[in-house]
């Protein structure tokens, strides 16, 4: 510069010009920094000064450099914290928040909308629109969306400075409507597919983001979009999970519900009432087959059935088919197998499509049902067998008594030689007759006892009675039996005890019955203890013997109808195998129990109790 020369004036700092659309603000700053200090050198300066003004220069050109380098590493490091804090939750609405405050926080910008992909429909949905202060916006519509549908159809990110200067969208109504200047738009992806995207604005100033700032918001979103379909998945997953712990107890519920009865009405109700719940149906029926028989209808109304729909041909599918349409109609049928066999089916009337939920849920009820259909159809058809079987023996017992009361009043008119004289041979015939006509009797009698009982038809006569009388009545008349052993008989009676509210008819019948069987079961010459006393609430009775014992393999069946031992010791005495089952249906009925112990050569002991209280009349 000559002496002539005017030295040029410093253009001050605070005259920056305007920040250039794209550029970080610090560089227009440095820029008129760097232009001040060359204008300064210009100027006449003692050398030490230049020198220093020159060293400075130096630095100044490579903080460009340096500060470009230390953005880097402090938007590297941004987006690593909160790229980690992503993992935090797998809620996915939360997920969502997190996403759109960090790409707000990353980018600068005043506002932040994700917008996630419907597979189905191709559509974006809005999920999250929030502002820099991290709250939820209330207006969600005022997005460039020519900006996100180029997104998503062309799959790459769009950043524009200025929207309304911008020939891509100036003219479009959202960005002239809203006034969105600032603009960077990218998509979420996630296992290569298209989920979403994510968008950003500033509807303020232009020039607020560069390409930095939309590479680092795309290096976020596909961090973004791994957190966001875990947290769908999660949520898929969850909602699956819940669904089947759902359908699982509203199964169990069935299962508790089917299994509570045998009742058949009972169970075909059951089943329809699920039916109608599961599948939101009008109307519901079961139908049931035997074999190649057509199907019959077993519940539900016979007249609102459409008899056009055929039963289709299951093939050991489980699946619910439609069988019918009509009009706004449909009848929707599950198949129930019983031992691999078509046993029947439900059906439902609906008057909107099933869903396949719905056909899910109408199989898993065919399949529960099935074993409660059976079961009860078994039932039923053992209740009929029982009522066959007492009808039978009631009239059997009726026809029997007739003939053996003629047989008997007979046999005791030649016996009294009323119609002339019997020889020893003659009397000895007609004892062997009086004696099989009383086994007949007893028979007949027994018979008799359980078909009432069964049928519910025995009625007792309870009243207040002393057992120590009846026990003293029974040995009575059982004395001549036991002096023709010649047992010996010892009596344990408690003094004092209370009388005991029963059948004293019923009582008899059970004592006379357990005594009988010791003496028959034990040898000639052997001991029998009977024992009275008060046991709790209860008076005990019991019969101990030394005779043959019971066999353990027979102990568990020994109260059953019609069982006797194979023990030719057991064999050899009189018996039909009914006594003691008699015996314990009567001493249960009047509220008591039963049982014994036994061993094998040793002896057995029988014993029964009663509640001092009884079982009142009804």
């Amino acid at each position: 510069m000559t002496p002539t020369e005017a030295p040029q004036p410093l253009n001050s700092i605070s005259a920056v010009p305007r920040k250039e659309k794209g550029r970080p603000a610090w560089q227009s700053i440095l820029e008129a920094v760097l232009l001040n200090l060359e204008q300064l050198r210009n100027h006449p300066l003692p050398l030490e000064i230049r020198s220093a003004l020159d060293d400075v220069l130096e630095k100044a050109r490579q903080l460009p450099l340096l500060l470009s380098e230390e953005t880097e590493q402090l938007r590297l490091a941004a987006l690593y914290r909160v790229s980690h804090s992503l993992g935090s939750s797998l809620n996915l609405d939360e997920v969502l928040n997190q996403v759109m405050d960090a790409v707000i926080d990353l980018s600068g910008a005043e506002r932040g909308f994700l917008m996630l992909l419907d597979p189905d429909t191709g559509e974006l949905h809005l999920r999250v629109a929030r502002n820099m202060e991290h709250e939820t916006l209330q207006s969600k519509e005022a997005v460039s969306r020519t900006i996100t549908e180029t997104v998503v159809r062309n799959g790459a990110p769009i950043l524009t400075t200025d929207a309304q200067s911008d020939p891509r969208f100036a003219r479009q109504e959202s960005v002239m409507l809203h006034s969105l200047r600032s603009i960077m738009c990218v998509p979420l992806r996630s296992r290569g597919e298209l989920i979403g995207v994510v968008y950003v604005d500033n509807r303020i100033s232009a020039g607020v983001f560069t390409t930095e700032d939309l590479n680092l918001l795309n290096a976020f979103a596909s961090q973004a979009a791994i957190a966001i379909e875990n947290a769908r998945l999660y949520a898929r997953t969850d909602q699956a999970l819940q669904q089947r712990l759902t359908e699982l107890e509203t199964l169990t519920q069935i299962d508790r519900e089917l299994n509570s009865s045998l009742d058949f009405n009972r169970i075909m109700d059951i089943t329809r009432s699920w039916a109608l719940r599961g599948t939101q149906g009008l109307q519901a029926w079961v139908l049931l087959k035997d074999g190649n028989e057509p199907f019959r209808i077993a519940a539900g109304p016979l007249e609102e059935y459409p008899l056009s729909a055929q039963p289709p041909l299951f093939e050991q599918e489980w699946t619910a088919k439609v069988l019918w349409q009509a009009a706004n109609l449909a009848l929707l049928a599950a198949p129930i197998f019983h031992g691999g066999k078509l046993a029947g089916m439900i059906a439902v009337l609906k008057s909107t499509p099933f869903t396949q939920q719905e056909g899910i849920f109408l199989s898993r009820l065919a399949a529960r049902a099935a074993n409660a259909i059976e079961n009860a159809r078994l039932y039923d058809a053992v209740q009929h067998a029982n009522q066959e079987k007492n009808r039978f023996i009631s009239v059997i017992s009726h026809e029997l008594r007739i003939p053996m009361t003629s047989i008997r009043g007979y046999t005791d008119l030649l016996r009294q030689q009323t119609v002339g004289p019997v020889n020893e041979q003659q009397r000895s015939f007609l004892e062997t007759i009086r004696n099989n006509v009383d086994r007949m009797a007893a028979l007949v009698s027994d018979l008799s006892d359980i078909s009432r009982i069964e049928s519910g038809r025995l009625k007792l006569e309870p009243r207040w009675i002393d057992l120590s009388q009846l026990v003293d009545e029974t040995i009575m008349t059982l004395r001549p039996r036991l002096d023709e052993k010649g047992h010996q008989l010892t009596c344990e009676l408690t003094t004092g005890l209370p009388e005991v509210f029963a059948d004293p008819t019923r009582v008899t019948q059970v004592l006379t019955n357990l005594l009988t069987n010791a003496i028959k079961y034990t040898p000639g010459g052997g001991s029998i203890w009977l024992r009275l006393r008060r046991e709790n609430g209860s008076i005990r009775l019991e019969f101990q013997d030394s005779g043959i014992g019971i066999a353990p393999e027979d102990q568990q069946r020994l109260f059953e109808q019609f069982f006797r031992s194979e023990d030719r010791a057991v064999r050899e005495e009189q018996g039909w195998g009914l006594g003691l089952n008699v015996a314990k249906q009567l001493v249960e009925l009047m509220g008591g129990s039963i049982g014994f112990s036994s061993q094998l050569g040793q002896g057995s002991t029988f014993w029964f109790t009663l509640p001092v209280e009884g079982k009142q009349e009804q």
